[in-house]
């Protein structure tokens, strides 16, 4: 039994190192310029003050401490989040390319050709070419 729960936390740690080694970020020169938020956990970032049944209810609690703009880490992905509709208006409209962009996704890269696919890929001309090539061709009521 002893020697199960050895190989047990011997092969956690062997898989949480190369997590970690994997998926560490260089430093650079220059720090974000954040707005602010709550502390986060090193691998979890903020899951753990939203929780699973009533995130809205999480969201505002936050945007009550931090205000309308705040910065939250679900797991190793860094975000903003604006929870008044005024700024949020104000952000679509004023930065809609800079948002209109989905991230990098390593797994789509790998299975569907690069992510040039129009579900994965980033917003770019050929992606626009082939979302009109769908709608038009997939999505008309005459083809329906």
């Amino acid at each position: 039994m002893a020697i199960d729960m050895t190989i047990i936390f011997m092969v956690s740690s062997f898989i949480l190192s190369i997590y970690y080694i994997c998926n560490r970020k260089p430093k650079s020169s220059k720090p974000l310029n954040l707005p602010p938020g709550p502390p986060k956990l090193p691998i979890i970032g903020n899951l753990y003050q939203i929780g699973l049944a009533l995130p809205h209810r999480a969201f505002l609690d936050l945007s009550k401490k931090y205000g309308p703009i705040m910065s939250l880490q679900l797991g190793q992905i860094s975000m903003v989040v604006v929870s008044s509709p005024r700024l949020a208006e104000e952000v679509l409209k004023t930065h809609d390319l800079a948002l209109a962009s989905r991230p990098y996704a390593l797994l789509a890269d790998i299975l569907l050709y690069g992510g040039i696919d129009i579900a994965f890929g980033r917003y770019s001309d050929y992606w626009r070419q082939m979302k009109k090539i769908v709608t038009m061709e997939l999505l008309s009521v005459k083809k329906v």
